[in-house]
């Protein structure tokens, strides 16, 4: 009667082909061997295998893999257990867990399951990661060099993010009251790495490195392909950042699909990574469905400087981001008027020698700044009015004005520090507050893939001594049922 009625609530559950995928764990291997014919069902297709137990399923599935089929078909006429379904999904999950060469080559496993008059038959499908393969070859298609470089840029971004990390911690009172703060890292982020008119393996290492300190589940990229193959740069920088999985697919679609799910694609807790205007709006629209890191703007960098910078240096470093996008701001405020001449005429000159002219000709034209006040005082104040993304005091003293910023997403000091080394190699991270958000808002870092949980625990005595105090606050706000919880254990038990 309990099998029967077993058998009706999974019927009545089927509504559409379930998956199972599990996080790869070192695990002992499983041991496969040949099945012996059955004859549980005497009218089963050619190639199904019947399955009398548990055990015996999970060899099935895994049998499977072992092959590198992609689908098989499953006979549970005489299986001896009451829910199939949970157990279907617990043996899918159990294989891509615990097999190493699951845990390497699949995916994922779905499965459709059918009642067929008085059993039921599963179709199993297997899909396989060629991700792993592919970011191999993309390490070995790099240059070494550049390969060299991602490595060491990793290891910056690394040493950096890991003085972020936050710890577990209780407060302990005379009455043996505990009062404490867990820090508990997201299951699963993803990615969204732009592949438009440029590729940004830096945005890889910046987006993927912080949430792998934080300790962060499962990593999952979604990126454009253009031609229908990933740059090999991304793919390199995928693997030294330790992505657990990519996608090719990008704009406000992969957004989407991250958010809620596909049968292909996860659904992941967060979504951090730059992208267009379409991408920015479809994080927007998801946005408590799923976290996100930020409404990002096209990229800023706001220079303030003394007659002691180079034009020339001054000229290239309002180039670096101007290239980025053509609503890109670019602005130098500097109390030198000769200076001030000086770096507009090398803006025209290093621009008519850019590759990415175009770009970052309109970008000037539309949004660039050069403001002359009469001292640094002033030229900060205002920096600190716009709040820009990058902010270069490209001055003879800089550690002199540093304490006097107070809104900007990532500050570089002196003459020697331009704002590409945050983009790629010094170890801070690229991904900060555009559009004036730095007044209230922090750059990327290892805290935005954490939460914070707090717990509480009182003994009768510590409740004894606060009681009246919770009580009265309680009655003040008009709440009696919150004084009465409060008080109401001085009865003692109810039993």
């Amino acid at each position: 009667m309990k099998r029967a009625l077993a058998a009706i609530l999974v019927l009545a559950a089927l509504a559409a082909p379930l998956s199972g995928c599990a996080s790869i764990f070192d695990q002992e291997y499983l041991t496969i061997e040949d099945y012996a014919e059955s004859t549980a069902s005497p009218q089963q297709p050619e190639g199904t295998v019947a399955v009398q137990n548990y055990l015996e399923l999970k060899l099935a599935i895994n049998k499977l893999v072992t092959a590198h089929e992609e689908r098989g078909s499953l006979d549970f006429s005489g299986y001896d257990g009451e829910n199939i379904r949970d157990d279907l999904a617990s043996a899918c999950n159990d294989v891509r867990s615990e097999t190493a060469l699951a845990a390497y080559a699949v995916d994922y496993i779905s499965y459709d399951l059918d009642r067929l008059v008085s059993y039921y038959e599963a179709e199993v499908f297997i899909y396989y990661l060629h991700t792993a393969e592919e970011l191999d070859a993309a390490v070995k298609a790099v240059d070494p060099e550049f390969l060299r470089v991602l490595e060491r840029a990793s290891a910056n971004i690394r040493a950096f993010h890991e003085r972020q990390l936050q710890r577990d911690y209780i407060l302990t009172r005379p009455d043996g009251s505990m009062l404490g703060q867990r820090i508990i890292p997201m299951q699963r982020v993803g990615l969204y790495i732009p592949g438009g008119t440029a590729a940004y393996p830096s945005s890889v290492l910046m987006n993927c490195i912080p949430a792998k300190i934080a300790g962060v589940d499962e990593i999952v990229m979604t990126t454009p392909a253009s031609g229908g193959e990933v740059s090999p740069a991304i793919l390199a920088a995928a693997k030294v950042a330790g992505v657990d999985r990519v996608f090719r697919v990008g704009g406000a679609q992969a957004v989407a699909a991250l958010a809620y799910g596909t049968e292909t694609i996860p659904r992941v807790d967060k979504i951090v990574g730059p992208g267009n205007a379409f991408v920015a709006e479809a994080k927007r629209q998801v946005f408590g469905q799923v976290a996100i890191d930020m409404i990002a703007g096209p990229s800023e960098i706001l220079i303030v400087a003394d007659k002691s910078a180079d034009p020339v240096w001054l000229a290239a470093d309002m180039l670096s981001q101007a290239e980025h996008d053509r609503l890109a701001t670019a602005i130098l405020i500097t109390d030198s008027a000769a200076l001030a001449e000086k770096t507009a005429a090398e803006l025209e000159a290093q621009l008519a020698v850019l590759p990415r002219r175009e770009i970052a000709g309109a970008s000037i034209e539309a949004n660039g700044k050069i403001i002359v006040t009469d001292d640094l005082s002033e030229a900060v104040n205002i920096a600190n009015e716009i709040a820009p993304e990058h902010l270069e005091l490209c001055v003879e003293r800089p550690f002199d004005w540093l304490g006097r910023v107070r809104n900007a997403g990532s500050v570089f000091l002196g003459h020697y520090c331009p704002e590409p080394l945050g983009d790629y190699l010094s170890g801070t991270n690229h991904t900060l507050p555009t559009m004036g958000t730095a007044r209230f808002s922090s750059p990327l870092g290892v805290d935005d893939f954490i939460k914070r949980s707090y717990f509480s625990y009182y003994t009768a005595e510590g409740l004894e001594s606060v009681a009246d105090d919770v009580a009265l606050f309680a009655d003040t706000e008009g709440l009696h049922a919150h004084a009465v919880s409060a008080t109401i254990r001085r009865r003692g038990r109810s039993e």
